[in-house]
């Protein structure tokens, strides 16, 4: 069976329930590209049921964590925003009695990239409860103060903990550094030079974008952003960069590796999200493949269900 056949039965079968969108590209090229309907919200607002096509934007939920994780470079590389080597707290000296705890001030910009800020940080409840950090975050009314403030538990640096937290301090720091909203300085710097014209970026009620979970896209956008990684970033994104962001850094485990933002293992480059949002990149095989789904907070097993069949050796 082909690629299309495996992937067609799946979806005839119901065993993908989830499942909303799914673009493949093979060098450059769209190979298979499959919508599906389905109960969709658009970071927690509910969106009812929506049929799916390949103008309907998504919600990529974390997927926008990698997103940040590329403005950095472009920004980096026109010199907007500092190294990754410098201390974190400085890049935000209104907090002057955060800045001036030296128990916080081996921590850099590299550990935001890292998640290994040895802040106290639990992201295990349902993201519908304050209980979890982002959305207390999300419910401060100053973010980045939320987050630089949380108390430090151990040495940054020695172990990675999934924090949406980090995200939006790197947000905040291409922000100033660009003197732009981050949805606007993504808009040119990456969106718009990759042929992206229709775009969206959830802001929270300060006003400012999600940074950690707020881009949505069409699946063919998210694909692009896919072939942009492949193609080496062309003259959007600097090579360097991609190097160092797909360089492994920390085990997460399952035999993923997470470098800037990006998963690494396998052979393959990933960025994920909540309710099956995923990116896959496979250098070896010049594929990208981009899948969509709904089943937010709970098991994805529409998209593995997907992607088995996208993979399933003859």
């Amino acid at each position: 069976m082909t690629m299309a056949e495996r992937v067609d039965e799946v979806l005839r079968a119901g065993a993908a329930p989830g499942f909303h969108g799914l673009v493949v590209m093979r060098g450059g090229e769209v190979e298979l590209e499959r919508y599906g309907a389905g109960v969709d919200s658009r970071v927690g607002q509910s969106l009812g049921h929506v049929t799916f096509d390949r103008d309907t934007l998504h919600d990529l939920r974390s997927v926008s964590k990698s997103v940040v994780g590329l403005l950095y470079g472009i920004a980096l590389g026109d010199g907007l925003v500092p190294e990754v080597g410098a201390g974190l707290m400085a890049q935000f000296p209104e907090y002057p009695d955060l800045a001036g705890d030296s128990a916080r001030a081996g921590i850099t910009i590299e550990h935001a990239l890292t998640m290994t800020l040895g802040l106290d940080w639990n992201e295990d409840a349902p993201y519908t409860s304050a209980a979890n950090s982002e959305i207390a975050m999300e419910l401060a009314p100053d973010r980045h103060r939320f987050v630089l403030e949380r108390p430090v538990v151990e040495e940054p640096g020695r172990r990675r903990v999934y924090c949406g937290g980090a995200t939006a301090l790197l947000g905040g720091i291409i922000a100033r550094g660009t003197g732009r909203p981050l949805e606007e300085y993504a808009a040119d710097a990456l969106f718009r030079p990759l042929g992206i014209g229709t775009f969206e970026w959830s802001k929270g009620d300060d006003g400012l974008a999600m940074a950690a979970a707020g881009v949505r896209l069409r699946p063919l956008d998210l694909a692009a952003i896919g072939r942009l990684v492949l193609d080496g970033g062309r003259d959007i994104v600097p090579a360097s960069w991609l190097d160092e962001m797909t360089r492994p850094r920390v085990a997460v485990g399952d035999g993923l590796d997470y470098g800037y933002h990006w998963y690494v293992g396998g052979g393959m480059l990933q960025a994920m999200g909540n309710g099956g949002q995923q990116l896959v990149v496979v250098p070896g095989e010049q594929l990208v493949v981009a899948v969509t789904a709904g089943e937010y907070d709970r098991p994805a097993t529409s998209t593995a269900a997907v992607f088995d069949a996208i993979f399933k050796k003859h």
